[in-house]
């Protein structure tokens, strides 16, 4: 479902948004007219910034839920733009969307059991429920609509799949760009490069891993004028978001506890940590929710550089020479991140200094978990009813970590996201529940995954009715 534009003829410029360097000793701007991915002065990341007081923003949150009366029109319809107040950076005449965000906060008992939450506290956002099975579809949808703005023809990224899957459909379905997708060499799940392919994207496979496609892809970009959607794009982050807004409709605009998020590039993340700032000092919310944001133990760079070496926001003058210094140890020791949770397989995080402001906000912790606690997660995930990637199991992992350590309360209400649908990444699923050891080991062995400690494996019976029929009575 998408709102049916042509493509724009010159730049259009908001005069309700700006873009402005997040560098508090440099703060220059930029109209929304530019295609810009980092500030000309200095190089550092750009924010969104609206001017508020121009912009007719609802007296309370619950205002929005007369939207749901106007559903048969795109805007409203989709869940990101829904919310087109908060996303004041694009006209509504050049919002493109494709239906994005109809998605599902769920309620999740026998998860709270397992994490250690009390009944009816613990929720999970499920974000596999986009059009393209994950969460991007929130932030591609804004970059998408600020490329269209801008009259780019070709559109770029670099993935480790639910980008390329993302941005590959808006452009298959809108016919206003060409996709142009890097990818490193090995470290792609068949589920999300099939749709990368299937959409018609051109495709473009470099030696090395995603930090190496994120540089070369950011190189290319610059030198060809080819619009960039990775999530250093600042636009991308304005429709992520909504992620936080749809969070609130679901708990009838109420501020959960906590929000535990899955860390790769740190663009949720980032984007999250904006959306509760913003809110707050609208009025539209009273307090902010606490952030954990969860990696992987073989990506943990957010993990080293915050909780072993104490990088700080610092009021806006981090000392990022920490993390530069930590790069220049892992390309030393040619120190790759490994993980089977492919969606944040990422040494290099583009958002890691909005990610600090985001957890000084939110009064934030950072944690990493194992691939094996990550898929135990995910198979408790599974047998409640809900199918994620494995990414998306790191946030019950960490939540479940994070009340062991009593830093989660009991009574604490929790929002665990789910970034991506279960098939993105099927193997991983399958090696996990299989019968067969081989195919254990050579999937997750490899990652120090030692058990399956909630595997529900087939029964292998003769082909004879009395033996299948003994079969099911003994285990259902």
């Amino acid at each position: 479902m998408a709102i049916a534009v042509s493509p724009a003829q010159a730049s259009i410029k908001s005069d309700l948004a700006y873009q402005k360097c997040i560098n508090v000793d440099c703060g220059l701007t930029y109209g929304t007219d530019e295609a810009l991915t980092s500030c000309n002065k200095c190089g550092d990341l750009l924010d969104i910034v609206y001017n508020w007081d121009r912009i007719k923003v609802p007296n309370r949150m619950s205002d929005f839920e007369q939207m749901w009366t106007r559903r048969h029109e795109p805007l409203r319809f989709s869940g990101v733009w829904r919310f087109h107040e908060l996303l004041q950076f694009a006209p509504a005449e050049r919002v493109i969307t494709v239906g994005e965000g109809q998605t599902l906060l769920q309620q999740a008992n026998s998860v709270a059991r397992y994490v250690g939450i009390r009944q009816g506290q613990l929720y999970l956002q499920y974000e596999g429920m986009n059009p393209s099975g994950s969460f991007k579809d929130n932030g591609m949808s804004a970059a998408f609509t600020h490329a269209n703005m801008v009259g780019a023809k070709r559109a770029a990224c670099a993935s480790t799949g639910n980008t390329s899957a993302s941005l590959a459909m808006y452009c298959s379905v809108t016919q206003l760009m060409k996709a142009v997708i890097f990818i490193g060499s090995g470290k792609i799940s068949y589920g999300k490069l099939s749709q990368a392919l299937e959409y018609g994207a051109l495709t473009v496979q470099i030696s090395g891993d995603f930090d190496d496609a994120m540089a070369r892809v950011k190189e290319v970009s610059k030198e060809l004028g080819i619009y960039l959607v990775n999530s250093i794009n600042p636009f991308r982050l304005e429709g992520q978001k909504s992620i936080m807004y749809r969070v609130l409709e679901s708990l009838r605009w109420e501020v959960p506890d906590w929000i535990v998020v899955p860390g790769g590039n740190l663009g949720n993340s980032s984007s999250f940590g904006k959306a509760f700032t913003e809110l707050k000092e609208l009025g539209l919310i009273d307090r902010i929710p606490r952030l954990a944001v969860i990696n992987a133990a073989g990506a943990d760079t957010l993990d080293v550089v915050y909780n072993q070496r104490n990088l700080r926001w610092n009021r806006g003058r981090p000392r990022m020479e920490i993390a530069c210094l930590y790069y220049d140890e892992m390309d030393k020791a040619k120190h790759k991140a490994d993980t089977i949770a492919s969606a944040i397989e990422i040494n290099r995080p583009v958002n890691l200094k909005k990610c600090l402001r985001a957890l000084d906000v939110c009064d934030g912790v950072v944690r990493k978990v194992s691939d094996q606690e990550i898929l135990d997660a995910k198979a408790q995930v599974g047998a409640g009813g809900i199918g994620c990637e494995p990414a998306s199991a790191a946030s019950v992992a960490g939540a479940k970590l994070l009340r062991q350590q009593g830093v989660i309360g009991m009574d604490d209400r929790v929002v665990c996201i789910l970034t991506g649908h279960q098939l993105k990444d099927p193997t991983a699923t399958v090696a996990y529940h299989t019968t067969d050891q081989d195919k254990f080991n050579e999937v997750l062995g490899s990652r120090g995954v030692t058990r399956a400690s909630y595997a529900n494996r087939a029964i292998a019976v003769p082909n004879d009715m009395e033996a299948i029929v003994k079969a099911i009575q003994l285990y259902s």
